[in-house]
Parts: C-alpha cells; structure tokens; sequence
C-alpha cells in the first residue's frame, strides 16, 4: 500500500530561505510541491522520507535564486491490484458507490462488482439479497473491498463547468467475493 519511491529533482530555492538550514529549506520545498499530490503511476504523495543527496547551489545570472539537484525518497500511497482495504461509504447512486479511506476519496465501486444478486432501492441504498435475506449498504459504513484496478487518466484539457473535479488516481475496488463489503455482514 505504501512505497518508497527515489526521485531525482531540480530545486529552485527562492533567497528568502537561504537564511534557513539548508536541508531543512530543501526539505520545505519540496514538501510544498510533492505533498498530497500524485505522481503518474507512482501514486499519491504522503511524505518526504529523507533527502539523499544535494548538489548544486548554481545562481543563473538575473536570478536571486540558487539552483539545487536533489535526490530524495518520497512515501507514496498505491495499493497494489487484489489488495484488501478498509474504508467508508461516502455515496451511493444508481451507478455504484464511491468510497474513501479518509485521506483519499476517489476510490469507485462500479454496480457490476457489487455482490450478486444486488439492486439499488427507491431508498437511495444498495442492498444485497443473500439467501432471502436483504443486507443493505449503508452511508458512512464501514466496507473491506478489494483493489480492481488503479488508473492514471490524462490530463483533461478542457473541463465542462458542471463536471466532477478531475482525479489524477482513481481505483476502481470489487466487494464481490466472500469476506468483503460492509464489516456488519460479516460480523
């Protein structure tokens, strides 16, 4: 679920931190430009782990600032496929549910991967008919699935004003196999 991940970047360092440690300066840095932010098929940034290496300090001419290459590891967050998570129902409709992990919300729940046979009431709520018995999906339950797959969508260019804000990583999760879904079916 979470990794090291080695990066290798080019630092501006505006003067106004040169009074700073260096490390600590560097360490802000780039802090501000990883931090809850998501790489293309590494994942979603949780911390700066520690700084390998830093060369550098180049001031190009005009420029007040210094110039540093910075090798440095990062905590990402990427749940492998076929992994088992724990989360919270945020939605329901009648396309699935949409879940969350509390530090990430872009996790879906598409109706074909939801135990068979279910169906989606006039009450807003997934239920699933086990044996004649109706076990419903409540909001805000709590709800063990497993990770489908995890996608990396371009960049979109232009957005439609009433569109949902774009989602760099979105991972699309299944409750269809035994064990999963609501922890109140199982326990």
């Amino acid at each position: 679920m979470f990794f090291l991940s080695l990066i290798e970047h080019t630092l501006r360092l505006p003067p106004h931190l040169l009074n700073l440690p260096l490390d600590q300066a560097i360490k802000g840095e780039l802090e501000t430009l990883f931090l809850d932010k998501v790489i293309a098929n590494l994942g979603l940034c949780v911390s700066v782990y520690d700084i390998r290496n830093i060369d550098g300090g180049f001031i190009f001419p005009g420029d007040g600032a210094s110039t540093f290459t910075v090798n440095f590891r990062l905590i990402m967050f990427r749940p492998f496929v076929g992994e088992v998570l724990s989360g919270e129902v945020e939605e329901s409709d009648a396309k699935g549910l949409r879940l969350s992990l509390g530090f990430f919300k872009d996790i879906t729940l598409p109706a074909h991967l939801l135990p068979n046979p279910s169906k989606f009431g006039e009450d807003g709520k997934w239920t699933w008919d086990f044996n004649g018995t109706e076990l419903p999906i409540e909001k805000e339950d709590e709800i063990r699935f497993k990770v489908h797959s995890i996608r990396y969508p371009p960049i979109p260019v232009e957005q439609e004003k009433d569109a949902k804000p774009f989602a760099p990583m979105v991972i699309t999760a299944s409750i269809d196999f035994d064990g999963l879904g609501p922890i109140s079916w199982w326990v």
